[in-house]
């Protein structure tokens, strides 16, 4: 998923674009033109798209949502305040798990596939032809997850002894997608 993830990034010409970062830090290692992290509890994506002091609603190129969506109780009202906050022609790029453990940092709510992801971002707005989506797993990633829990060691750490990166498109860990708007 991160090799994927950072070419999309990369073909969007990082240096020029002005970019929101909803609850995470993945994205500072692409040198945007401007770059700002909003964080939960203080910006919550779910009660409306991020404004300024005045009220007014904040613009992007590109808002990324790196491993969050899975903890909001609205993420359909998520997605549709996000694509208030793009710009004509911006982008956002989501990324979330399908099969991993439970994780309720503050809370666990749900999943998607690709397929599912794509349909979120259609039903919220997007373009249905401007939206690329993809999943990776494996039932030997699967099983480490669910180890990795157990053990109380979860993520697991990559392994390149044990860890099969085949990718078996009917067990899918991971999904992310891209969206114009």
């Amino acid at each position: 998923m991160r090799k994927s993830s950072r070419k999309w990034i990369r073909e969007l010409d990082p240096q020029g674009l002005d970019v929101a970062e909803i609850s995470g830090k993945w994205g500072q290692q692409f040198g945007f033109a401007s770059y700002q992290r909003f964080s939960f509890p203080r910006h919550d994506i779910c009660k409306g798209p991020f404004t300024d002091a005045a009220g007014a609603v904040l613009q992007f190129d590109l808002v990324i949502a790196d491993q969050v969506w899975e903890h909001l109780d609205r993420p359909f009202t998520a997605t549709q305040n996000v694509l208030q906050m793009l710009r004509p022609g911006g982008w956002f790029f989501i990324a979330t798990p399908f099969y991993v453990p439970f994780h309720g940092a503050p809370v666990d709510c749900s999943r998607w596939s690709a397929r599912g992801l794509k349909n979120l971002l259609i039903e919220a707005g997007f373009p249905r032809g401007d939206i690329r989506a993809r999943q990776w797993g494996n039932a030997s990633a699967a099983r480490r997850n669910i180890e990795a829990q157990q053990a109380g060691a979860w993520p697991p750490v990559y392994d390149p002894a044990k860890d099969d990166l085949e990718n078996d498109p009917d067990v899918p860990i991971m999904s992310w997608a891209l969206a114009r708007r």
